[in-house]
């Protein structure tokens, strides 16, 4: 019997989620519990972490997972990792259905960064105002460059003060659309904007308003994963799942 663990938080686990349950195929939906109120989902959810490669080897042991489909954003390195591993080691098939990166087009002032150090490198000293979205796990790095201006948006409205001198946050959950994107950089006057290529078009919006508005954007590059087979929508993932199914894999 199938039996499918779906790691997920992103809009591809969700259109996936939706076609399981169509299906009527067995499947769980994992969240890691960033977020204080996360998307219902059509399948049994759990939330939290599984306590590294070992606690995640065990949980598929306990609970029969034939599958695993990591469908976590592509910044989510150490899921993915652990993941790769914890499959491995448990001779579970494992499959990464990953939205691809964005590519810079016409008119586009991207400046490519390796990591977040480098993010916060590539800003001026000070005088700029920053539209700082890549959620909220690493705002604080930013407060090396205190003389910038720097504006958030989150999902859940922040509970503790923002760990920045000068900063405000907007709470809203994509998608987003480029003419409200684009009203919200000019309302608050933005000069740069930092994001991670988390790909997709739910999130593109910020860079396409950038373009219109002439803007610099600080794009982080993915942080590394080991190999793993890669697909890009839920109707592929859904055909590896019926292809190992049917090979009783």
């Amino acid at each position: 019997m199938t039996r499918i663990l779906l790691l997920g938080g992103t809009t591809e686990a969700t259109t996936l989620a939706r076609l399981l349950a169509e299906a009527g195929m067995e499947a769980i939906f994992s969240y890691a519990g960033r977020t204080d109120k996360p998307m219902a989902q059509p399948l049994p959810t759990r939330v939290g972490g599984f306590g590294g490669v070992a606690g995640l080897v065990a949980y598929l042991r306990a609970e029969a997972i034939t599958h695993v489909v990591d469908a976590t954003h592509p910044f989510a390195a150490r899921m993915s990792t652990n993941a790769v591993h914890a499959c491995a080691e448990a001779g579970v098939p494992l499959v990464g259905l990953e939205r691809p990166g964005w590519q810079p087009g016409e008119g586009d002032r991207w400046t490519h960064v390796a990591d977040m150090d480098g993010a916060v490198a590539a800003l001026p000293d000070s005088g700029a105002r920053v539209f700082l979205a890549i959620g909220k796990q690493h705002v604080a790095d930013f407060a090396a460059k205190p003389g910038n201006f720097y504006l958030l948006r989150l999902v859940d409205p922040p509970k503790d003060p923002l760990p920045l001198p000068d900063a405000e946050a907007v709470i809203a959950r994509g998608p987003f659309d480029v003419a409200g994107d684009r009203a919200l950089m000019e309302r608050h006057c933005i000069t740069h904007i930092v994001a991670k290529n988390g790909g997709g078009a739910g999130a593109r919006a910020k860079l396409d308003a950038a373009r219109l508005l002439g803007l610099p954007v600080i794009l982080i590059d993915r942080p590394y994963v080991p190999p793993r087979r890669i697909l890009i929508s839920a109707s592929a993932a859904m055909a590896w799942l019926d292809h190992s199914a049917d090979l009783g894999v």
